[in-house]
């Protein structure tokens, strides 16, 4: 008989069992709302805005408003299985963050593009102008603004006729 390995839990069953965990510990109820905006937002990748995620969850339950939204995602962020993320422009995007390595962002200033990346280069260069100056790093976010391929192409293009 062959015996094979235990599939590991897709992100929205991880995050399922963290949160039933994280609410049963400070005694408060899960509901079929909240399971529904969490299943939606563990499916999803990128950066959601809170109007991106309520869109989506009113597409399978009209009944699911907008602070239903906000309270769960202020519940997901507080149980650390999401990241809020405040990017130029105001707009609170948030992202999961189970089983995320730290990454940085490029933030398209045209079509509002958010792309992730790691550079180990950048993490050590950042860690040695903090020992330099004494510094203890706790955390850190680096955002390059600017346009995306995509968007510089469609400029010239447009330049050009």
């Amino acid at each position: 008989m062959k015996r094979t390995a235990p599939r590991k839990p897709t992100p929205a069953a991880a995050a399922r069992e963290r949160l039933a965990a994280w609410i049963s510990a400070r005694g408060l109820k899960t509901t079929r709302q909240r399971d529904l905006i969490v299943e939606t937002f563990f499916s999803q990748s990128g950066h959601l805005s809170v109007d991106e995620l309520l869109e989506q969850v009113t597409a399978r339950d009209r009944t699911i408003g907008a602070a239903t939204v906000y309270r769960t995602m202020k519940i997901l962020t507080e149980a650390g299985l999401a990241s809020a993320r405040h990017f130029e422009g105001g707009q609170t995007r948030y992202e999961a963050a189970i089983d995320r390595h730290h990454h940085d962002h490029l933030i398209c200033t045209s079509c509002g593009n958010i792309f992730e990346f790691e550079n180990e280069r950048i993490e050590e260069l950042q860690d040695r102008v903090a020992e330099e100056h004494g510094f203890t790093v706790t955390h850190h976010k680096l955002e390059l603004y600017g346009l995306c391929r995509a968007c510089r192409q469609g400029q010239q293009v447009h330049r050009q006729r």
